[in-house]
């Protein structure tokens, strides 16, 4: 099938290359020119395990991107994957969105294209917000004609792992109202779904939307609970990946995401819960659960400085920031837990030096007066003291560059290293 993909953010770049890798013929459509020919010449622009592969296989074969909406209803499909920002008050801003459906709708409308095409929703969307992507789309069309259906997608693409995830999902799900939309969804999914056993979700596309959310909410909480606990256990003088183990193995609640440690951060929960927290108080409805879920994951990067200071008064003195991303695997920094720690020793008056393996240059956007380090050793050497954001598996190997701090403490937020003669160690909830 020929398909279209807007946006080539993390999801629309994943989505648009996987989707290549099932046999399909791919056209990427993204306003930025320099993104465009950086595709085209098989550079992804995102950082992600797997990506370069696929890539190099598909680019200049079935996979190319364009600025220009004119091909589109050449195409089945088009996916919209378009990037979500968050306005002041935990909701989503939907003029991005909006502003793609209109051109879709408008390059569906030009004369000979009476071809049916399904417009897709894969970016996240909450119920409601699907009226307007209705309403922009109907826009663009200059009405509602029947050869354009809408349906919705979403994606439960993590970060570090989006191309594992979407070979081998643990669901997919389809929101559509339209047999005939369902047929074509079932279409692009075909080549996946007849090669891995995965359940295929089908029902309308505001419930597909709230599946989403639902499920990004009940991580979230599922983190806070354990951060929560964690913190319990760290007054109580107890490992809390002792107890929690022993938890995870009720196969009512499972392992997962019982890591507790300095919180969640990425461009889906922060953005995905304090979306439904603001849409359910639209509606009149204030979320007590989620509303304490939000605050327990903001306190903990204050609770691990709060760490350090019982060691170290940071004032005037260096201090490391181990890891930037959000999470190992990936350049993502947004939400990542390292940027109130950062915040936090500035307030402080700490000389900040920061370190991460891929994910430098894009918090140096964010933090450009501070200082960056080329490894872990360079941003130990002479430092009073380090804070782990990321659980990179090389920090776990940083036996002797600890022998070149100034100061020798260390407060880990991921459980990474291990405690060892020369160091003060404190786990955040161990």
């Amino acid at each position: 099938m020929k398909i279209n993909v807007v946006g080539s953010g993390y999801v629309g770049t994943t989505l648009a290359a996987c989707l290549a890798d099932l046999g399909h013929t791919v056209t990427v459509i993204d306003i930025d020119q320099s993104v465009v020919d950086a595709i085209n010449a098989g550079e992804a622009p995102i950082h992600e395990p797997g990506i370069d592969e696929l890539f190099a296989e598909h680019v200049g074969e079935r996979l190319a991107a364009t600025t220009s909406y004119d091909g589109l209803p050449n195409a089945a499909a088009t996916f919209l994957a378009i990037g979500m920002p968050t306005e002041g008050d935990g909701s989503i801003d939907l003029e991005p969105l909006l502003a793609a459906t209109e051109l879709i709708g408008e390059a569906l409308s030009r004369p000979g294209t009476d071809d049916e095409h399904l417009v897709v929703v894969t970016s996240t969307t909450t119920p409601p917000g699907l009226a307007q992507v209705r309403e922009a789309l109907a826009t663009g069309l200059g009405g509602d004609p029947d050869n354009v259906l809408l349906a919705t997608n979403p994606e439960f693409l993590r970060e570090g792992t989006a191309v594992a995830d979407f070979q081998e999902p643990d669901k997919i799900v389809f929101g559509t109202e339209s047999t005939s939309a369902l047929v074509t969804l079932e279409r692009v999914y075909g080549p996946l779904t007849e090669t891995v056993d995965s359940p295929v979700v089908r029902t309308d596309p505001a419930t597909a939307m709230m599946i989403k959310y639902a499920n990004n909410a009940f991580l979230a909480t599922k983190i806070s609970l354990s951060n929560d606990l964690g913190n319990i256990c760290k007054e109580f003088g107890l490992d809390a990946y002792e107890v929690l183990k022993a938890v995870g193995l009720d196969d009512r609640i499972s392992e997962q995401f019982l890591r507790s440690g300095v919180g969640w951060g990425d461009s889906c929960f922060p953005k995905n819960v304090n979306a439904l927290i603001a849409s359910a108080q639209a509606a009149g409805y204030e979320p007590p659960l989620l509303n304490a879920a939000v605050e327990v994951n903001d306190r903990q990067p204050q609770r691990l400085l709060a760490l350090l200071d019982n060691h170290v008064d940071v004032a005037d003195k260096r201090v490391a920031v181990l890891g930037l991303a959000f999470k190992p695997g990936t350049d993502d920094v947004r939400h990542s837990r390292a940027i109130p720690l950062i915040k936090g020793l500035r307030e402080r008056g700490a000389e900040v030096v920061g370190y991460d393996p891929v994910a430098t240059e894009t918090m140096r956007e964010r933090f450009p007066n501070i200082e960056y380090a080329d490894s872990a050793a360079d941003a130990l050497a002479g430092a009073s003291g380090a804070v782990v954001a990321t659980d990179w598996d090389e920090f776990a190997a940083l036996d002797e560059a600890f022998d070149g701090m100034a100061e020798s403490v260390v407060v880990d937020g991921r459980r990474i290293i291990e405690r060892r003669e020369g160091i003060t160690y404190e786990g955040l909830t161990w």
